[in-house]
Order: structure tokens, then sequence, then C-alpha cells
């Protein structure tokens, strides 16, 4: 397959672009790094298609929460990696950073019977990560977004629906308990 020169050269614009985001993205994550200016966009991180909220708990009790939550809602936890450990391993100084892996199987799979490459985006995944002033973070990957990457368009319900679960998963570390 052969692409004209414009195409190869939006094509080329556009990875230079993802690349730079995704650069930002990690610097935003490593020690002494300048803290992320997202404030501008309070539920928006600093990468294109990602959402994120301030937690109003510490790190540790912020990860509870959410995976109690994830539980409470009945939806399969598969993973919790700890991302400062493994650059502690490899002798790399990271600010506390840990992901989350779940999901609704029935609802999830939906979107791979549409295109099966969109499993690079599922399960969903929840990243907590803090910052230099100690203000804890939670994002993930905005579900229209995810439709729009892979051109997903005959699923709106599922969509929706991961959606609303996702934000109220997130949801639930930005107000403290009475």
């Amino acid at each position: 397959m052969s692409l004209s020169l414009s195409a190869a050269t939006e094509a080329r614009r556009l990875s230079l672009t993802l690349a730079a985001a995704g650069a930002l993205a990690v610097a935003g994550l490593a020690v002494g790094a300048a803290p992320a200016r997202a404030e501008q966009a309070p539920a928006t991180a600093v990468a294109q298609g990602v959402l994120r909220v301030k937690s109003a708990y510490a790190f540790d009790e912020t990860v509870t929460r959410l995976k109690a939550d994830v539980a409470a809602k009945g939806i399969r936890f598969f993973d919790e990696i700890d991302q400062s450990q493994l650059g502690a391993g490899a002798n790399i100084a990271l600010r506390p950073s840990k992901l989350l892996i779940f999901g609704n199987p029935p609802l999830g799979v939906q979107f791979l019977t549409s295109n099966p490459i969109a499993g690079l985006d599922w399960p969903v995944r929840m990243l907590v990560v803090q910052d230099p002033d100690g203000t804890v973070w939670v994002a993930w990957s905005d579900f229209s977004w995810i439709a729009g990457r892979y051109g997903i368009a005959d699923r709106d319900a599922a969509f929706k629906m991961a959606t609303e679960v996702s934000a109220s998963i997130a949801g639930s570390v930005t107000k403290p308990a009475a």
C-alpha cells in the first residue's frame, strides 16, 4: 500500500504530534520534572484522549478506594502495576505511580467485535500518579477518543456505558467521605 505525498506528510506530522504528547506525559511523571500544566482544563491531562481528576485522598488511599469501587460494582480486576517499584528495580526514581487494570468483559469485548485492534485499549486502565507537591491524580482514556481512534461507530451504547462507569469509578476519590 502506498501513500500519496500529502497523506505521508500528514501521517508523519500526526506521528510526531503523538510522540511529542507521549514525551510530555512521560516527562510529567519523572522525578524533578515540572508539574503538568493541565489546570487550564481540569478534566484533561497532558495527552490527547486522556481524562483526569484530582483525588481528595493520599496516594495509597486513592488506590485502595478505586479498587474497592471496582469491586463494589462487580467489575473484574485484572492487575495492579506499581510503576514506581519497577523504576526502583531499574535504579530510576519515579514519583508514586500505579496502573490499575480492570474491565467488564461482556461490555469491553464489544469494542473488539467492532475492531479487534481496539484490544490495545481494553481492558480499562486507570493511572494513579502523585505530583511533587503531593497532589494525587487519576487518569484514564476517554472512551469517545477510543471510539474515534479505532473508527468504531456501531457501539455507541457500549461506549456510553464505559464512559459513565469509568467516570463513576474515578469520581469515587474526588470528594472526601462524610
